[in-house]
């Protein structure tokens, strides 16, 4: 069968790991890779898909007929226009976190593309790591028993260089700082795992790089509409970065994921495929102390499940509206920093955040 045809919206840090995932992938290729900065789209294209073409017009790209998946991977702030334009186009859209830095961008990207019949899919990609897809079923099965508590520690180092590479990163209007930038893939989790938050605390600070004007270490308590109550622990002056870690305890059981790998996979009624849930992921670095040792293995999973999507005429894996949830859940924590005080879910004028 025929391969799908994707392009790239951006050709900056993270674009190679979706370059790489659709070099490995057996149902889509890279056809297209757009950047105004053509000399970054012509590097990324010489590496992983010497025959797709390179544009510096998002416009021009669209035109073309052999574009038929678009993947955003812009600067946070410019997400909007870029899947507006591409839904317009009739191209279906895979668009990096956050879905966008605010919920009504977010409501109206998510309008734009069911109107226009196009599959929109975010890249929340940690969803689809091997250990929790099995923590995943198994909340969902009620094996974990009574929910008791769970907690996320990103505990990560980025030097000062890092936030100077390019204007928007040390800017947070732009989607710049530890919790949306970062640690939204760990918040995502939480919200994946127990639903929608019900009340948020956070506290933010600069701990180690005091040149930008921006957090770099988060705190945070999500108590969730289901009763349980979550902790986040994120930062990027912890060096030299260790390996995300996402705990899950229950009445009858517990289960850790860090980093790719399952750490901890323990019940008091233990089943025949314990021991292979237990040995499931890898030890495959996740981006701890440099920001691009990250697997494309993640990615691929979102691309090769969004050409099914396409094929079955079915929804994709990560839709943007299971993650419009998650985004609630930061924009709270920001605004409860602002405001020194618990934020309720939902909150009212959250353009008051960035003010």
């Amino acid at each position: 069968m025929e391969k799908i045809g994707f392009a790239l919206l951006g050709a900056g840090m993270i674009s190679g790991l979706h370059a790489d995932a659709l070099r490995k992938s057996s149902k889509g290729k890279l056809v297209a890779v757009c950047d105004v900065r053509t000399e970054n789209a012509q590097k990324l294209v010489e590496t992983y898909a010497p025959d797709a073409k390179v544009y510096s017009d998002f416009d021009q790209m669209l035109a073309d007929p052999a574009v038929q998946v678009v993947n955003i991977v812009t600067p946070n702030h410019l997400h909007t226009q870029f899947v507006l334009k591409a839904a317009a186009a009739g191209k279906h859209v895979l668009c990096e976190k956050p879905p966008a830095m605010s919920l009504a961008e977010t409501d109206q990207m998510i309008e734009a593309c069911r109107k226009a019949g196009v599959k929109f899919g975010i890249f929340v990609q940690s969803r689809m790591r091997e250990p929790m897809r099995y923590i995943k079923k198994a909340i969902e099965s009620g094996r974990f028993g009574k929910i008791l508590r769970v907690d996320v520690q990103m505990k990560w180092f980025r030097n000062a260089d890092y936030y100077k590479m390019d204007a928007w990163r040390s800017n947070r209007k732009c989607g710049a700082g530890v919790t949306i930038q970062h640690a939204f893939h760990y918040i995502d989790l939480l919200h994946y795992l127990m639903g929608r938050g019900a009340q948020v605390s956070a506290r933010m600070c600069n701990l180690a790089h005091p040149d930008v004007t921006l957090e770099d270490t988060l705190d945070a308590r999500i108590d969730f509409t289901n009763g349980v109550t979550g902790y986040v622990q994120a930062s990027t002056a912890l060096w030299p970065g260790n390996d995300v870690r996402v705990e899950v305890y229950g009445s009858e059981g517990c289960a850790v994921m860090a980093g790719t790998a399952m750490a901890m996979w323990k019940f008091k009624e233990e089943l025949p495929e314990d021991e292979i849930i237990r040995k499931s992921g890898s030890s495959a670095a996740t981006a701890g102390g440099d920001p691009r040792a990250l697997p494309s293995e993640d990615h691929q999973y979102v691309i090769d499940d969004c050409v099914d999507a396409i094929r079955e005429d079915r929804e994709v894996c990560i839709p943007c509206e299971s993650v419009r949830g998650s985004l609630e859940i930061a924009l709270a924590m920001y605004k409860s920093d602002k405001e020194k005080a618990e934020v309720t879910i939902p909150f009212a004028d959250e353009n008051s955040i960035w003010e």
